[in-house]
């Protein structure tokens, strides 16, 4: 018998750096390093052991797995695992034993059947549930649809193992670290966090425990506790800590140190060529380099490592998206989605892109599947506010806010703020929905924008009241604390999006600037002015058509005019006065047309009193008029 002087648990976490740097990793691949004779210092190193497994005395083949299992040598360690039970069948040190290095041999299956021998000897034993949380963990690792659909019930089945775990021993630290990695596949960042840090707290020497926190904190953007938690990780493991090298090396990516970034990332890849997140970070690196041909590079081999891989064809779609290639984007997306058909993020990115390319019903789509994905999530519901307002803007305002779209987008809204009650966004998301609808709506009421992302939301529920002016200067005040050409240009585009052309313009042209920006800059400033020439032309067509008594192809063409640059009031005009005069008789048009008289208003605000009034009371005689009809149909 071997005693141990020590109680240090499991070391859970077994090979959980190969998790950590691979985002939905390819297992075989790391079961093929293994048979191949990888080190036993490196293997070590990805099982992210302490520095024993088991508590109290164990026999002396369970002793000799245990260090073959920390040394790497998982064959050998399964054989003297199994030597130990062929003495004692009931050594539950063994099947556990046994369970990881089959588990790390990603022999699932036989692993798992381990484990609930030792469970049924012991039903409490928190070693084997901690082990049967990992394997329910790794299963989401595979290609296996099945699975990957299963993925929530999966992952609270899992969460229940650890608290069965922690029931029986409360100061479990891998118990926690576990805990935390189910928390963060939920996306739970807080909670993840919270639980990293139990497990550092009840053994501040838990390597694993630093590198994991800080992923989770760089999945929050705090850079600095990132940091910081990387460093104590290499600080406590020199060699062989690819994870902390992958995390640092996105700090300072993130930071701007790019020569530091590329040092820490080429580290890590060196101790873990099998790894899809660190190409993808590289890739980053490389892109915010300017060099995009290795940026393509490393994406791409990211997704030969991991062809389901969401994360790679979303950054292959940016490229794109930068050269201003939306159908190749759209196309790289979509080939991502072949083989991960419940992609939340990529059915999202497929809306972002059809939006950008008008195809409002194809956006609207894919944002209710990613919806469907992912209930009340709360980006989807502003693109699917968004695809609405501009496809409402297209076509007939009224006759969308009369159809089943409405009332199903209003629903969309209205579940997304009960789940999200403090997002600011998505509640004037909800107002500028209202306002198109002809209500009446309170944007003081509502709230005010504290941050980059509310004021570009409180300029688009201005736009929809007609407050050009108020919306310029909300997005004025964003173009100015943008730095980053990127962002600049993302920005534009948005703005070209909504066909708030001043803004887009703005921001084209500040992005042009720079060297990063320019070629992309110029781009977007010949978009903005091909806009505004082609609301010139549709302006000139309607007032021509206007003139002949042509007056629905008027319509159409003053529209596409408002549509084109809301900001061209004598567009708003026309349409107001054609819409008078063809829909005479019909309500819905009538009250449209008293909102163009009045968005025509506000983009005049020096018009001669006369004619301000003369066109208020075209207003108001407009809204009588519908009212009038109405409650004559009403009465029949």
């Amino acid at each position: 018998m071997v005693q141990r002087k020590h109680l240090s648990a499991i070391a859970c976490g077994i090979s959980m750096t190969v998790a950590i740097l691979s985002s939905s990793p390819s297992f075989a691949a790391a079961k093929t390093a293994t048979t191949k004779g990888t080190s036993a210092k490196a293997r070590h190193a990805e099982g992210n052991f302490r520095e024993h497994i088991f508590h109290g005395n164990v026999s002396t083949m369970t002793a000799a797995g245990e260090q073959q299992l920390l040394d790497g040598k998982y064959d050998d360690a399964a054989a003297s695992f199994r030597k130990a039970l062929t003495k004692n069948p009931k050594d539950v040190s063994a099947m556990s034993g046994l369970g990881f290095a089959l588990t790390l041999s990603y022999k699932l299956d036989g692993a798992d059947q381990q484990f609930d021998k030792a469970l049924k000897i012991d039903p409490t034993d928190p070693l084997a549930h901690v082990g049967k949380a990992q394997i329910k963990l790794f299963s989401l690792q595979t290609s296996n649809m099945t699975l990957i659909k299963q993925k929530n019930d999966i992952l609270r089945s899992a969460e229940s193992e650890c608290q069965q775990a922690l029931s029986k021993d409360p100061s479990m630290p891998e118990a926690f670290v576990t805990l935390g990695m189910i928390k963060r596949e939920q996306g739970q960042l807080n909670d993840a966090i919270a639980n990293y840090s139990k497990a550092i707290e009840t053994d501040p020497k838990f390597v694993v425990a630093y590198t994991r926190r800080g992923l989770a904190e760089l999945d929050q953007e705090n850079n600095a506790a990132a940091q910081q938690d990387f460093k104590q990780s290499l600080s406590m493991r020199a060699a062989n800590n690819a994870a902390a090298h992958y995390g640092l090396g996105r700090v300072d990516t993130n930071l701007g140190q790019y020569d530091a970034a590329y040092n820490e990332l080429n580290t890590a890849l060196a101790q873990n060529q099998n790894s899809a997140p660190i190409r993808i970070a590289r890739g980053d690196l490389f892109s915010k380099q300017g060099n995009v041909v290795g940026a393509l590079r490393e994406f791409n081999s990211a997704v030969q490592i991991k062809a389901e891989n969401a994360d790679a064809y979303l950054k292959i779609a940016d490229i794109f998206e930068d050269r201003g290639d939306l159908e190749m984007s759209l196309a790289d997306l979509r080939s991502g989605l072949i083989l991960n058909p419940d992609s939340q993020p990529l059915h999202e990115r497929i809306a972002d892109i059809n939006l950008r390319l008008e195809k409002f019903d194809n956006a609207i789509k894919e944002y209710n599947t990613a919806l469907d994905l992912q209930p009340g999530d709360a980006k989807a519901v502003k693109g699917l506010t968004r695809a609405y307002m501009l496809k409402s803007q297209k076509d007939a305002s009224g006759a969308f806010f009369m159809s089943n779209n409405y009332e199903e987008a209003e629903a969309q809204i209205q579940k997304a703020i009960r789940l999200n009650p403090n997002d600011l966004e998505l509640r004037l998301a909800d107002a500028k929905f209202r306002s198109m609808s002809g209500q009446q709506v309170d944007l003081s009421q509502i709230g005010t924008p504290t941050n980059d992302a509310e004021r570009v939301a409180y300029a688009e529920a201005l736009l929809a009241q007609f407050r050009y002016n108020e919306a310029g200067q909300q997005m004025q005040m964003v173009i100015s604390h943008q730095t980053d050409p990127k962002q600049l240009c993302a920005l534009a585009d948005m703005s070209l999006l909504i066909h708030d052309l001043q803004s887009a313009g703005a921001a084209y042209n500040r992005a042009a600037q720079t060297p990063e920006g320019a070629a992309r800059g110029r781009r977007g400033l010949q978009q903005v002015a091909k806009a505004q020439s082609d609301a010139q032309k549709a302006l000139n067509m309607g007032n021509d058509l206007a003139k002949r008594k042509q007056l629905a192809s008027g319509i159409d063409n003053y529209r596409n005019a408002a549509y084109l640059n809301p900001r061209m009031a004598d567009a708003h005009l026309g349409l107001a006065e054609a819409l008078k005069k063809y829909y005479e008789k019909d309500p819905p048009h009538l009250r449209e047309a008293a909102i163009q008289f009045r968005a025509f208003l506000s983009l005049v605000p020096n018009l001669p009193e006369k004619e301000r009034e003369k066109y208020q009371k075209e207003a108001e005689k407009c809204e009588e008029k519908a009212f009038n009809i109405e409650r004559k149909g009403q009465a029949h």
